[in-house]
C-alpha cells in the first residue's frame, strides 16, 4: 500500500471510530435527559398544596386578638405522629408571646404554620377572627413580619435590604430602624447605609446580621411581627437593649418570640411552653417557674441564682 492509502486509511478509521463513541454517549444521555423532561413535566403540572383561600376577607378590626390557634394539629405527611398537637393560645396587640421548648418540640412549625408554609391538619389558626386558609397568601404574609432563624441578607446594599421591608422608606425611616435595631455599627461604616452587603451577608458576623435581619423587619407596618430565635447571636446587653427598644415601635401590633434563652422571654406578658409538639404551660415567667416543671427545669439549667425573680 502507498503510503497515502495508509494514511487516509487511519483517517478514515479514527473518523469512524469519534462517530461511534458520539452515538454511544447519545444513547447512554437520552434516557438521562428523558427523565430530566419528565420531572420538569411533574414539576410545570405540580398542584400546590397549600392553595389560596377564595372568600372574601373580613377582618374584624374591634378585636385586639391579632392571632388565635385554636386545636390547631400539624402532622407531616410521612409522619406517624403529631408533630403540634391541639394548639390553644392567642396573641393580643400591644402583647409579647414567648414559644419556647426543648429541641424538636415543634417551635419553629408554629411561625411556618403561622405563614402557611403548611396548613394545619386538624383545628385552625386565625389572623384577627378570619381564618388563614381563607385568605391568600399575599394578603396573609403582608400582615406578618418575619426575622427566620438563619438570617439572611441579600447582596447590593444595607439600604437595599432595608428596602424589602419597605421599598418607599426614606434616609431618615432607615436610620431610625437601624437604631431600633441596635444597628449602629452601620453608622461607623465608611458609606454608612450604602455600604456593600455579599451574598448571604458574608461580609458581617452573625450578630450583626441577626441585627440587619431585624432592622429588615421592623420597615415593615406589620400587625404580627414573628421573630425565630433571632437573638440567639447578641450578647446579654444587646439582647435587653433590643427587646427594651422593640417594646415602642411593636405597641400596636402583636410579637411573637420563638427562643432558646431564658433571658430573652423573661418578661414577655405570655410564655408557651412546649414539649413534644404539646403545650405543657403558658403564663408569665413566675408563674411558670412555681407550676411548670419543663420550663423550670430550662430555666435551672441556663440561668443561676435569681431566676424566680427574673434577674
Amino acid at each position: 500500500m502507498n503510503i497515502g492509502d495508509i494514511t487516509a486509511l487511519t483517517e478514515y478509521a479514527i473518523l469512524t471510530l469519534f462517530y461511534i463513541i458520539m452515538a454511544q454517549m447519545v444513547m447512554v444521555l437520552l434516557p438521562r435527559a428523558k427523565v430530566c423532561l419528565n420531572r420538569i413535566g411533574e414539576i410545570i403540572n405540580y398542584t400546590p398544596e397549600i392553595a389560596d383561600g377564595q372568600e372574601q376577607t373580613t377582618f374584624d378590626e374591634t378585636t385586639d386578638e391579632m392571632v388565635r390557634f385554636e386545636n390547631a394539629t400539624f402532622r407531616f405527611g410521612d409522619a406517624d405522629e403529631d408533630t403540634l398537637s391541639k394548639m390553644n393560645f392567642v396573641c393580643r396587640k400591644g402583647q409579647t408571646t414567648a414559644v419556647i421548648g426543648g429541641t424538636g418540640s415543634g417551635k419553629t412549625t408554629i411561625a411556618k404554620l403561622l405563614l402557611r408554609y403548611h396548613d394545619v391538619t386538624a383545628g385552625k389558626i386565625m389572623l384577627k377572627g378570619c381564618d388563614i386558609r381563607d385568605m391568600t397568601q399575599q394578603e396573609l404574609r403582608g400582615h406578618i413580619s418575619y426575622v427566620p432563624q438563619k438570617a439572611w441578607l441579600f447582596s447590593g446594599t444595607i439600604a437595599d435590604n432595608l428596602r424589602y421591608g419597605n421599598e418607599n422608606a426614606t434616609q431618615e425611616e432607615m436610620l431610625h430602624t437601624l437604631k431600633v435595631a441596635q444597628s449602629d455599627f452601620v453608622f461607623t461604616l465608611p458609606d454608612g447605609i450604602f455600604s456593600h452587603v455579599a451574598q448571604g451577608g458574608t461580609n458581617f458576623s452573625g450578630g450583626q446580621k441577626q441585627r440587619l435581619s431585624i432592622a429588615r423587619a421592623l420597615m415593615k407596618k406589620a400587625d404580627l411581627y414573628i421573630f425565630d430565635d433571632s437573638f440567639s447571636a447578641l450578647d446579654f446587653k444587646t439582647d435587653a437593649a433590643l427587646r427594651k427598644a422593640l417594646e415602642e415601635e411593636t405597641k400596636n401590633a402583636a410579637v411573637l418570640i420563638i427562643a432558646q434563652r431564658i433571658s430573652t422571654i423573661l418578661h414577655a406578658e405570655q410564655i408557651v411552653v412546649l414539649d413534644d409538639g404539646k403545650i405543657v404551660g403558658i403564663g408569665t415567667h413566675d408563674d411558670l417557674m412555681e407550676h411548670c416543671s419543663v420550663y423550670r427545669d430550662i430555666a435551672n439549667s441556663q440561668m443561676k441564682g435569681g431566676v424566680k425573680n427574673g434577674q
